[in-house]
């Protein structure tokens, strides 16, 4: 009967019999919780026909299929209730309990959503009006059919930039530049507002087409799909993100014209040109830009400092948005000054439009992109509220929420959305409880702003936009600080976060997330190809088993050899396990002395398996030969694996050496 001794960290399970200081141990030793198990050495033969009988699973396919496809009214509830998660929640909604945190954070969350929606128009180089349209639309759909209580949905700065970067590809500036009916002699001047049409155009197609796809991978199961990308890599690419829009927000910042910039060396060729126009910048532009950063950022850390004493946080975006409004309306700014403002906001919504379908060959690259780190943002963030509020979220479902929120929308004239970080933030810590009431709110009162009051923000300046937009990106710059955790922790995930950072700065965003995701699933593949092996030996008095090279209590027992490796063995990687294997092992087992090596041939051991699995080697057949100098050669023609009672052959080809020569002898 063998005895098997668990623990953690790089413990091994030996199939040996316990050694008599083990029995023997210290008061200490017998002072820490034992775990021992005993049970018979199983070989294959005896498992399957004595223990393990396979089920008789007679149906066909197609009874399967039937099975799978038969309705009933308990199958059409579940699936009802699983498409719409409002339905298991909101008959049993305790008002007196729930309601006012959820106007609370409805209020709150909807006087950040305003500005932020305005604001990340811009980078989705569409007029500010759209990002009114998408902060409202999806967070109402999003109400009905997602299963996350607290992230708020609507429009996010990565997802808006890379809508911007395609709307600028597909419709340029040169595209627009007419001669002025007046005269032939005067320059071309830019058609801004066709520019824009086409642009909300192309902004509206891709986000039809995000929506299809993220809907076909919820209906097809394909939640998992986030896993593939990595914290390291979503952290580096939305660094980069966050690199690309404070560049692009430049220009407003400083009141300065330059053409926007998309592909590959957009971030330097945009950064290039604002230089490069450095000298013409509005001093009053700058100005007002600054003093908005200054205090969203001043807001920003108070909110931080005293959030477990503020009942709300300050809503420093919707402070800078009244109050810049006022001083620009009441000094002039425009007129007199040349600052740049937001310009004509339409009252009302706008009629349902069929998207232009012409567009969509050009985009559907684009919109893979857009689509799976949307939902990898919002997955992720829906994870983590759940987690810390003890309730569970549905990838598949919020896929379809996602989804539908940007189909349907879509025909309202919006552009993609996500869940945006700030804002959930906000919704959370404010008290929301459910997405019914605080986000039936926020989408209420943008609606309010797009009905009845939006051309009070007409006089709005674009750099209080510009600088709102910078300081909620300070959050992503702070994501500097894993280099050097990383560096500690993981050399192969720091070089995943960095590959992700400057790939899409210089590459852009779409490829730089492909090179990511590439590089990526290399480094699995060079992980399963080069995994990590040592030899193990046990530590006295415990149940632990560590790698002999790394700890100097790690002793090995006369005559075995454990050995340890943490990646499961395929097609990749098992040449280079077995030539581990045979540099750590074999190689081991082949040193003996002359005698000990013929005279204990048929006991030497080791241990093989991904979780360290304990097998015997028997050299089948040993050719020795001493070298003039001395040196023992050892060669070993076949070897038998026994493996918990199950022999593997594994012959030899041709005469091979193992081992380096020993001297002295």
């Amino acid at each position: 009967m063998g005895e098997i001794s668990n623990s953690t960290g790089t413990e091994a399970v030996a199939a040996s019999a316990m050694q008599p200081e083990e029995a023997g141990a210290g008061e200490e030793a017998e002072s820490q919780p034992l775990y021992r198990i005993e049970r018979p050495v199983y070989d294959e033969a005896f498992i399957s026909s004595q223990l393990l009988n396979r089920k008789d699973n007679s149906t066909t396919l197609g009874q399967r299929l039937a099975q799978q496809l038969r309705c009933s009214s308990k199958r059409a509830k579940a699936a009802a209730l699983t498409f719409l998660p409002i339905l298991t929640w909101l008959p049993s909604y305790p008002v007196k309990q729930y309601l006012f945190s959820d106007v609370v954070s409805g209020l709150s969350t909807g006087v950040v959503q305003l500005p932020q929606g305005l604001a990340y128009a811009m980078l989705a180089a569409v007029p500010p009006v759209y990002g009114l349209y998408s902060s409202f639309y999806p967070v109402l759909l999003y109400t009905f059919f997602g299963t996350s209580r607290h992230i708020s949905v609507g429009t996010f700065a990565v997802i808006s930039l890379m809508i911007g970067a395609v709307a600028v590809r597909e419709a340029p500036d040169s595209m627009f530049y007419v001669l002025p009916a007046n005269g032939s002699n005067v320059s071309a001047v830019l058609d801004v507002e066709a520019r824009d049409a086409r642009r909300v155009q192309v902004a509206v197609v891709l986000t039809t087409l995000v929506g299809i796809i993220q809907l076909a991978l919820g209906l097809l199961r394909f939640g998992f799909v986030a896993i593939y990308l990595t914290e390291p890599l979503v952290r580096g690419f939305t660094t980069a993100a966050a690199v690309h829009v404070v560049v692009s927000q430049l220009k407003y910042l400083l009141g300065v014209k330059t053409q926007r910039f998309s592909g590959p060396l957009a971030a330097i060729y945009s950064a290039t040109a604002v230089l490069s126009h450095i000298a013409s910048t509005n001093v009053p532009t700058v100005i007002m830009g600054l003093v908005c950063i200054v205090f969203l950022y001043a807001v920003k850390d108070l909110n931080q400092r005293f959030k477990k004493k503020l009942p709300i946080p300050i809503p420093g975006e919707i402070i800078v948005v009244i109050v810049s409004t006022g001083v620009s309306y009441g000094l002039s700014l425009s007129e007199d000054y040349k600052v740049e403002v937001v310009g004509k906001i339409p009252t009302g919504l706008l009629p349902p439009t069929a998207p232009e379908f012409s567009l969509l060959p050009s985009l559907v690259t684009d919109s893979f992109a857009v689509a799976i780190v949307g939902f990898s943002m919002g997955i992720s963030l829906a994870k983590t509220f759940a987690l810390k509020h003890g309730y569970s979220v549905d990838g598949n479902q919020e896929l379809i929420a996602l989804g539908l929120c940007n189909f349907i929308s879509s025909f309202f004239q919006t552009f993609a959305i996500t869940c945006s970080m700030s804002r959930s933030l906000v919704q959370e810590s404010t008290g929301g409880k459910t997405q019914v009431i605080a986000g039936l709110l926020a989408s209420l009162m943008v609606l309010l702003v797009v009905v009845a009051i939006g051309f009070v923000f007409q006089p709005l300046p674009q750099t209080a936009l510009a600088a709102i937009i910078m300081v909620n990106l300070l959050g992503m710059f702070k994501q500097f600080a894993d280099i050097p955790a990383l560096w500690r922790t993981s050399k192969i995930e720091l070089a995943i976060w960095l590959v992700a950072f400057v790939a899409s700065v210089l590459l852009g965003l779409d490829y730089g997330l492909l090179v990511a995701i590439s590089f990526a699933i290399l480094s699995v593949i060079y992980r399963t190809q080069r995994p990590k092996s040592a030899i193990l030996g046990h530590v006295p008095g415990t149940g632990l088993y560590c790698d002999v090279d790394e700890y100097e209590e790690a002793a090995e027992y006369e005559g075995i050899k454990i050995f340890y490796s943490n990646a499961s063995v395929y097609f990749v990687n098992s040449d280079l396990y077995v030539s581990a294997l045979k540099q750590k092992v074999i190689l081991a087992v082949c040193l003996f002395t002359r005698e000990l090596l013929v005279k204990n041939s048929r006991k030497s051991s080791c241990l093989l398996s991904q979780s360290t699995l304990c097998i015997r080697l028997k050299p089948d057949h040993i050719t020795l030969s001493v070298r003039a100098d001395g040196v023992l050669n050892v060669h070993v023609i076949r070897f038998t694996w026994e493996v918990w009672g199950a022999s593997v052959i594994v012959p030899s080809a041709r005469p091979r050496f193992f081992g380096e020569p020993l001297r002295g002898f």
